[in-house]
């Protein structure tokens, strides 16, 4: 029998009012997973946290598995922004500090700024997701990498294709296996430190 479609997003918004209901949306969602979990997250109960009418939820929203899949993509959408202002788009900053900001960016879940996503969204995540959303953010991510060694001209000579895929596959791969074991804060600074460490180590010894 073939898998029954997953619940998406009815539409994505564009003007700056629906962009407002919707972020207002996402913000409410996750206070309350936050404090009643998933059973908890209903569309009313979001309504009206969010201080929206039900119908208006429903013209974004057609149940809360779709808000979980919109919630998802919003939760790369700004990982994939910043990775754009704070690691490509810089001029003034030189390969080191490019390097650590995308690492860390790329391996941190308790960025200031981004949203929140935890070890109980990724045990949800398979009611949303599909291998082929899977390989959309992957290649996304990597597309980001790339772009981000090519800004560092000061590196020199730059990573191959090969060593930069190796490299993401590191990153983002452990970021998603210690959201399912949940180590303790301290124990993630000091991962991240040593993700930094391993990926400097690398491009040093190309050079």
């Amino acid at each position: 029998m073939p898998a029954a479609p997953r619940s998406k997003p009815l539409k994505r918004p564009t003007q700056a009012r629906s962009k407002f209901t919707v972020q207002a949306i996402y913000d409410a969602f996750v206070r309350i997973w936050r404090a009643q979990g998933w059973e908890g997250v209903t569309t009313r109960a979001v309504a009206l946290e969010t201080g929206i009418a039900v119908g208006t939820f429903y013209d974004y929203f057609p149940d809360k598995e779709a808000l979980l899949s919109g919630y998802v993509r919003h939760c790369v959408e700004a990982l994939l922004a910043r990775l754009d202002a704070d690691v490509i788009a810089p001029s003034d900053i030189d390969w080191r500090e490019r390097t650590q900001r995308l690492v860390r960016l790329t391996c941190d879940t308790r960025i200031d700024g981004l949203p929140a996503f935890d070890h109980e969204m990724l045990m949800l995540e398979h009611r949303v997701a599909e291998p082929k959303h899977h390989r959309r953010v992957y290649d996304e991510l990597l597309a980001r990498w790339t772009q981000a060694f090519a800004a560092c001209r000061d590196l020199q000579p730059p990573p191959s294709p090969d060593t930069v895929q190796a490299l993401l596959t590191a990153a983002w791969g452990g970021r998603r296996y210690r959201l399912l074991v949940q180590p303790d804060d301290a124990a993630s600074d000091a991962w991240v430190a040593e993700m930094e460490a391993m990926v400097m180590a690398r491009l040093l010894a190309a050079r």
